[in-house]
């Protein structure tokens, strides 16, 4: 069965969501939005519901809502409104102290009945760094290499935890990397990847090389759960779609979507014509990039591919960062999910909707039934943790040394 996630993401991942008519863009400040959202992926039987995070205030908040309230709160609130739905939350490995979080997210794990994943994040960017007293962002190989050890003494201290003990064995490790680093550590201590990646070959590859990187470390390759992103935008019919992102691009902030690419890139648009290409001179390779090389990897393919001019790319992200689009009727998009399943590019999918709630309503009461009828997602929750929803069982420890 196909395991799938919604991203609670402020108003949506589009740039322009915030503007959607209909759209309370000031919803994300209170918590009713992220426990509506998670009530309503409960009733569709998703696995979980998703919060990123970053310790840091966004300076694109000028331009749109940002992400608002810390996880770990969020999360405690929808656990005691839902029953069933599984929470991840980000959580910096690079600026908080292991032992701190193990008790903290192995608290919310205990009260939620064994619900917890921690999706493990190396925190990039300068902001962030200064916000910790540093006055630069740390090196990206230091930023791994502490995240194999943090997660490690985590994963560690919640094995020993004997009062109370996890529900399901302990919480799941949830990691996002596409950098050789970040594969590296998710075969070393990733049981759910989420992933980038806009073409179905290399998504195949990433899954297979993350499959076999596990075993390469003692694991079995059945203990990882791969979940691309998929930002989904839905229309009853293909022109009621179309209409909705040809919308969406059109309320696009420019400048925050200028800042954000800027940002992920390293390198200053301005100057810059929606006119023109960005030049390739301009683009260093993935591995050399500072940030996060994921999405730096996947802007680059397409630039190196399509050479768009810097306005269509613009309106290609939709302001998201690169995960993957998909436009269409409930079934067209059915239909890309399980290409993407039985080509063996995705265990499922870790969902982001065009804009919050009405494009998560759309998907919940629409493209979720579809795939029921397929046969290719639950009806009924088999258990009440996280880890029985994504079938896995409790793999052994991670070594504390890197």
């Amino acid at each position: 069965m196909l395991h799938i996630n919604v991203n609670i993401l402020n108003a949506g991942v589009f740039g322009g969501s915030w503007r959607f008519p209909g759209t309370d863009g000031l919803a994300a400040y209170r918590i009713e939005h992220y426990t509506a959202i998670a009530k309503k992926a409960e009733q569709a039987k998703l696995d979980a519901v998703f919060l990123a995070d970053g310790p840091v205030l966004d300076p694109s908040v000028r331009h749109r809502p940002g992400n608002n309230l810390e996880p770990t709160t969020v999360l405690a609130r929808i656990a005691a409104q839902t029953e069933r739905i599984g929470l991840i939350g980000t959580l910096s490995s690079s600026y908080n102290d292991p032992v701190e979080l193990a008790r903290r997210l192995g608290d919310l794990d205990h009260v939620s009945g064994g619900r917890f994943g921690w999706n493990v994040v190396t925190t990039a960017g300068p902001l962030a760094a200064r916000n910790f007293g540093r006055t630069a962002e740390p090196d990206h190989g230091w930023r791994y290499r502490r995240a194999a050890a943090v997660a490690a003494q985590v994963v560690r201290a919640w094995a020993e935890r004997d009062d109370p003990v996890s529900p399901q064995g302990r919480p799941v490790v949830v990691q996002a990397g596409g950098s050789s680093d970040g594969r590296r550590l998710a075969s070393r201590i990733g049981e759910v990847i989420f992933s980038a990646d806009q073409d179905l070959g290399h998504a195949r590859d990433f899954r297979a090389e993350i499959r076999a990187g596990a075993v390469a470390f003692g694991r079995r390759p059945e203990e990882i759960v791969v979940l691309p992103g998929l930002s989904t935008v839905v229309g009853s019919t293909e022109a009621e779609a179309k209409a909705r992102r040809e919308l969406l691009d059109e309320i696009l902030p420019t400048a925050y979507a200028r800042g954000r690419l800027a940002g992920q890139l390293g390198i200053s648009l301005d100057g810059l014509s929606d006119d023109e290409p960005i030049p390739a001179e301009l683009l260093v390779d993935p591995d050399e990039a500072g940030g996060s090389q994921t999405f730096y990897r996947v802007v680059k393919e397409i630039i190196d591919r399509d050479r768009p001019t810097l306005g269509r790319l613009l309106k290609r992200l939709s302001g998201g960062g690169g995960h993957r689009i998909v436009t269409g009727t409930p079934e067209q998009i059915a239909d890309d999910i399980e290409t993407w399943y039985r080509a063996g590019a995705a265990d499922g999918f870790n969902v982001m909707p065009d804009v919050l709630p009405s494009g998560f309503d759309d998907f919940a009461d629409h493209v979720i039934p579809e795939l029921q009828r397929r046969g290719l997602f639950r009806t009924e929750y088999e258990g009440s943790t996280l880890r029985a929803h994504l079938g896995l069982a409790v793999p052994a420890l991670p070594e504390v040394a890197v």
